[in-house]
């Protein structure tokens, strides 16, 4: 949607704007596909995955074609982001001065033998897979760097990933209250995301973390979606056979209730669902269920979503987990309060639709991003409309790391985040849903 067509008052129903929505939706169903993906995403690469070496001293004087010395190439700036994988430092380019994201790897440093861990090899294949998809809502693994071995002090070399840099998150830009964002520039937020999304799920690639803090945004405000750490391909399960993934994914907030309930044969699906989570955040401004374990999480779901029973989700009776955490509890009696609650914030009629359609216990009910972009929300007054304007105004980032807490507070949120739960609430980061 050019910034040229979204000046002044349309009429939904005019030549122009139904021009320009069959032009979108011809040129997702005929999207650029990667080339030799299955290789590109299973093959190591020789530049990428050098073999573990034993005496990193007799490799600290070696030079790399691929991968550069990252402290004769970049200078650090600011730590912006703190997760289970790695850390995220904002970075300067000596030659050039252009700005950068590095995300440091963290590795076993006590348990050599380990390796490279297999998450951020996976992140590499897929990312590198990517740059042939004509897609500007996915971020850019520009290259990959390392530091040389010090034997003063007998360190590690420590291997980075470098992106583009984007100058917020999403989750920071909504902890902001004095930002505040119209809803042509909310419509083109939600866009965007499903945009994205669409690129990886059309190239069989599901996310698997979708969450306000992954989703970057530049100052010209062109979202990006980020960190690729548990992302994985996925294939449609052929003659009977199931797909095995683990359900160990997807940030707890976010989580769809069949991966809490055990389903290990998944797919898109459980990305709609977090992408219909932050796309009702962008009202709210808080996540919309906080559960404190997993347990509480479903309850959460079901007084949101209604009560998980055969009635309204036929297949949930297959999954390990039905029995012992739902059948015959209290909780399944639920009415569905989405529309009530979430709809204190989201006045819009196409919106509340959407998220209808999105936030459904059963899987298979879920629209998938076709559907979405091509629903009437984002093709009504007031259009979407262009963020730069406002994100001009802004005279520093902001991310979800720096934004939320106080940095004596760190150190437990890492604790946290490594226990695959959310952080204590710091920030005042509260539940404004329930």
């Amino acid at each position: 949607m050019s910034s040229s067509n979204r000046s002044g008052f349309y009429n939904p129903g005019s030549n122009r704007i139904r021009k320009e929505r069959t032009e979108r939706a011809t040129q997702r169903k005929q999207p650029q596909y990667l080339a030799g993906r299955d290789k590109a995403l299973r093959t190591p690469q020789p530049h990428l995955l050098d073999p573990t070496v034993s005496n990193d001293a007799a490799m600290h004087n070696r030079d790399f074609k691929y991968c550069p010395d990252r402290k004769k190439k970049y200078q650090t700036v600011a730590k912006i982001g703190q997760g289970t994988f790695g850390e995220v430092f904002k970075a300067r380019a000596t030659e050039t001065g252009r700005f950068v994201a590095l995300k440091k790897i963290i590795m076993d440093s006590e348990n050599r033998s380990s390796g490279f861990p297999m998450t951020s090899i996976r992140e590499i294949k897929i990312l590198n897979a990517l740059k042939d998809v004509p897609c500007e809502n996915i971020v850019e693994l520009i290259e990959i760097c390392r530091t040389r071995f010090d034997p003063r002090d007998g360190k590690r070399p420590e291997i980075h990933l470098v992106f583009e840099f984007c100058d917020h998150d999403l989750a920071g830009l909504l902890q902001n209250k004095k930002i505040v964002f119209s809803l042509g520039e909310k419509k083109q937020l939600a866009y965007q995301l499903f945009n994205g999304l669409y690129a990886l799920h059309a190239n069989k690639i599901l996310h698997r973390d979708l969450k306000s803090a992954n989703i970057l945004i530049t100052k010209k405000g062109v979202l990006k979606l980020a960190d690729f750490g548990l992302a994985r391909p996925f294939s449609v399960p052929k003659d009977n056979k199931e797909n095995r993934y683990t359900n160990r994914v997807v940030t707890l907030w976010y989580r769809p209730p069949e991966l809490l309930l055990g389903a290990r044969n998944y797919g898109p699906e459980i990305d709609m669902w977090g992408a219909g989570c932050v796309m009702a955040e962008l009202w709210t401004r808080t996540p919309i269920m906080q559960g404190n374990n997993e347990q509480d999480q479903l309850s959460k779901i079901q007084r949101l979503c209604g009560g998980i029973t055969p009635e309204v989700w036929s297949d949930v009776v297959k999954l390990n987990a039905y029995r012992g955490m739902l059948q015959g509890k209290p909780i399944t009696k639920e009415k569905r309060k989405l529309r009530g609650l979430v709809g204190r914030f989201l006045k819009d009629e196409k919106g509340l639709e959407i998220l209808e359609q999105l936030l459904t216990l059963d899987p298979e009910k879920r629209l998938d991003c076709e559907a979405v972009l091509d629903h009437e929300f984002f093709w009504s007054n007031p259009m979407p409309c262009s963020l730069e304007g406002m994100l001009s105004k802004l005279h520093k980032s902001m991310f979800d790391y720096t934004e939320s807490m106080p940095k004596n507070h760190q150190q437990s949120a890492q604790q946290h985040s490594a226990a695959n739960r959310p952080a204590p609430n710091f920030t005042g980061l509260v539940d404004r849903v329930f």
